[in-house]
């Protein structure tokens, strides 16, 4: 795959990747672009089609899984997600560093491609801290929040083994988790800033 190295963002719900990831699209919206997975889980109020997610039907996407059109794919919470390939070269044919936000299974399905991403953990200072988090978003029932606890443990263990991740960030002060984050991508960040000069 041509084009800049993506970058592969795991860890438990609440850890807050997402608002990392905004921040970092704000700051360098011309550097970064998001590969828009795919899920059987039906749109959330306000998400749209193509942007959030691409909102297809298990057959659908059983079909392109089983004809080798994605990257990784994993089923949480009984819903399917997935990672295509094109999704991942859209990003790159515009020499945009391709974000991919994923979960373990993911993590490892990719460690098996040619993709050879920057790996980045996000992890919350501690349980406690995450079910805080998760209990005052409020849309979660206690038995799906109690599943996503269990999950986030398993991920909290694994994003502590070594040799799976490049970078791991404690998100414990937003502006010091951010502030890592940018000081662990600038190599990539600065490569795209060059190549969009010179074309």
């Amino acid at each position: 795959m041509a084009g800049p190295r993506p970058v592969v963002f795991s860890g438990p719900s609440g850890a807050g990747k997402s608002t990392l990831l905004k921040k970092l699209m704000k700051e360098y919206d011309s550097v970064f672009g998001f590969s828009v997975s795919h899920t059987t889980r039906n749109p959330r109020p306000g998400e749209v089609n193509g942007k959030d997610y691409h909102y297809v039907t298990r057959e659908a996407m059983q079909k392109a899984i089983d004809k080798g059109e994605f990257i990784e794919n994993a089923v949480f919470s009984g819903n399917m997600y997935g990672t295509s390939k094109a999704a991942v070269q859209a990003v790159q044919a515009k020499n945009l560093i391709c974000i991919l936000d994923i979960d373990m299974q993911g993590v490892m399905n990719i460690k098996k491609t040619d993709l050879n991403p920057i790996y980045v953990s996000i992890q919350p200072p501690s349980m406690a801290v995450l079910e805080k988090r998760l209990r005052d978003r409020k849309t979660e029932t206690e038995e799906s929040l109690q599943k996503r606890l269990h999950a986030a443990q398993v991920d909290m263990e694994f994003g502590k083994e070594p040799d799976i991740f490049d970078v791991l960030i404690i998100n414990d002060h937003l502006d010091e988790a951010y502030g890592q984050l940018k000081e662990a991508l600038s190599e990539e960040i600065n490569m795209v800033k060059k190549a969009s000069l010179s074309s």
